[in-house]
């Protein structure tokens, strides 16, 4: 069985944007899965803890072969790849994966919440996800257009002149 699932990807540290397209070319690479599109690359000011670098986001759409827990392992196993060291939340990084949606499935464990719990209140997230599925309704929350509108206000750019896929 497959899934069809989107992934957000962030960076601030070092040098964000050759992370995330890197980070992009490795999810091209997964086994066991399809990779389908890219967003754009946006920059994005930070969530949370303020006083750090702006972000570079992007969103992925795949389709996965395993099961949602073992493909969260894997985009963890990418992170790791790229130096991640989880500390406080919403510090900086050097990469973060996030499994937005895996298909139709609602979850929520404490290992791994579907769709992500926040995903709907954040541009950054709303806007890549936007660009590449449009037509897209998140279980539980509604059409990703009426999402991101509702985001207006926060501080978003696409880097037009650099693409992630």
């Amino acid at each position: 069985m497959s899934a069809r699932c989107f992934v957000a990807l962030g960076a601030n540290l070092g040098n964000p944007a050759a992370a995330v397209s890197s980070a992009i070319a490795a999810l091209r690479r997964l086994p066991d899965s399809e990779f389908l599109a890219a967003s754009s690359l946006y920059q994005t000011a930070p969530v949370g803890l303020k006083h750090q670098p702006d972000f570079i986001n992007a969103v992925v759409e795949l389709i996965a072969v395993p099961p949602a827990p073992t493909f969260l392992d894997m985009l963890f196993a990418i992170e790791a790849d790229f130096g991640r060291r989880r500390s406080v939340r919403n510090a900086p990084r050097t990469l973060d994966l996030d499994l937005l949606l895996y298909g139709d499935e609602i979850r929520d464990d404490p290992r791994l919440t579907l769709p992500h719990p926040r995903l709907h209140e954040r541009a950054f997230v709303l806007a890549p996800l936007a660009e590449i599925a449009p037509d897209l309704v998140i279980p539980g929350r509604g059409p990703v257009s009426a999402l991101l509108a509702a985001c207006a206000g926060q501080q978003i750019e696409k880097l037009v002149a650099q693409t992630a896929g």
